[in-house]
């Protein structure tokens, strides 16, 4: 089927909708959302409580260009609103704020209207693994999206190593040619112990083999990295086996998303029945100490961008930055322990974004006050009170 060829979805009464997705990486918060597939072909993840009960499918490409038809449609009905109010046909910022104003507007026009206002050209395919379509249908679709919505610089998706692994070089080619420029693998952990525990489906070395493909394919990769993952049995061997795996593939961004089990995953129940042993959040941190200081010869850029991560200072470029992110967790471990529970007690309650916060007189005051309340106040132990705080993020 060629996309070009088929009608085109209009503005004029008919319904201006296209399908999202349940996540995107806090990387593309502000990219335009489309979905490829729906939800994960694997969904075995013991992690992960996202897809849980929810069928994988493939999205045809006739699906997927209707979608896209959709997001041009709304472009063209953003411009005749511009021209109405006297615009010239620009997104101005009165032309946003009568769409927000508006009862006229759903959420998706909203959507597309902030992106096309921003102007930052992001794409971010959904769902899970969009690399489990054929490369030829992937490819079509995206020079169709390329076609149809102008303004696009940058296009990036969700993929699996399983997949990824398996497909060529040539495929991987085609599809960074068609417009794909970033992929993001949830790497997790390079230890096939931790990998075979948590249900991954997939190996150190097929994370290896994906990665240089996806490289060498000429796109961007992020791997996402989860401290804490392998619990107090396989804390060191998660560390440095993840380390010695990104050592192969220095990818472009290794991203960490420190581990959170909320009841609705596997792993819960896992830790209910004694079979997992969470680490302390300051375990996480010689954690991450380890991983980081076994990081070498990669040129990677780490980022600690959730706010899962306890320290998100922790972040730089290799190899120059190394050091002074071995620093930071250094400075945090050398707290007292009461320093390091009410910086982790203002870090979950979102009211401080780093060490340096603690020195502010007036937050320290309140934090200490709080410190206070809680433990007067509440049923449950300050330790659960600060793991409380940290799971909403999840």
């Amino acid at each position: 089927m060629d996309c070009g060829k088929d009608g085109k979805a209009k503005g004029n009464g008919q319904p201006m909708v296209f399908e999202q997705g349940p996540i995107r990486p806090p990387s593309e918060a502000s990219s335009l959302l489309l979905r490829f597939t729906r939800n994960c072909p694997w969904n075995q993840c013991t992690f992960c409580g996202v897809y849980k009960k929810r069928p994988f499918s493939r999205r045809s490409l006739e699906e997927i260009c209707r979608d896209i038809d959709a997001v041009h449609a709304i472009l063209e009905e953003l411009k005749t609103l511009s021209h109405s109010m006297g615009q010239g046909g620009a997104l101005t910022r009165p032309v946003l704020n009568a769409v927000f104003t508006s009862g006229s507007y759903s959420d998706l026009f909203r959507h597309v209207a902030v992106w096309a206002y921003t102007g930052n050209g992001t794409v971010f395919i959904q769902d899970a693994n969009s690399l489990v379509l054929s490369a030829d249908v992937f490819a079509r679709a995206l020079r169709y999206l390329k076609e149809r919505v102008p303004g696009i610089r940058r296009i990036t998706s969700y993929g699996r190593s399983s997949t990824i692994a398996r497909k060529s070089l040539d495929e991987l080619k085609e599809i960074r040619a068609a417009g794909l420029d970033q992929i993001h693998i949830g790497l997790e952990s390079g230890s096939d112990e931790v990998l075979k525990r948590i249900k991954k489906g997939t190996t150190g070395a097929e994370h290896i083999e994906a990665g240089r493909k996806v490289v060498e394919a000429g796109m961007s990769l992020s791997e996402y990295v989860m401290p804490g993952l392998g619990g107090q049995e396989l804390s060191r061997e998660h560390a440095l086996e993840t380390a010695r795996v990104l050592n192969a593939i220095d990818p472009h961004f290794i991203r960490l998303r420190s581990l959170r089990v909320p009841p609705r995953t596997p792993l819960y129940q896992e830790k209910v029945a004694g079979k997992f042993t969470l680490l302390s959040d300051d375990d996480t941190v010689r954690e991450i100490r380890l991983f980081i200081a076994s990081l070498d010869g990669i040129r990677s850029t780490v980022a600690s961008d959730h706010f899962m991560n306890l320290l998100p200072q922790v972040d730089g470029k290799l190899p120059q930055d190394k050091e002074a992110m071995l620093a930071v967790i250094d400075r945090y471990l050398d707290l007292p322990p009461e320093e390091r529970q009410l910086y982790r007690l203002g870090r979950r309650g979102g009211a401080i974004q780093g060490m340096d916060d603690l020195r502010n007189p007036s937050l320290r005051a309140r934090l200490e006050q709080a410190r206070r309340d809680l433990q007067a106040q509440t049923g449950s132990s300050l330790e659960e009170v600060i793991t409380q705080l940290g799971d909403q993020y999840v």
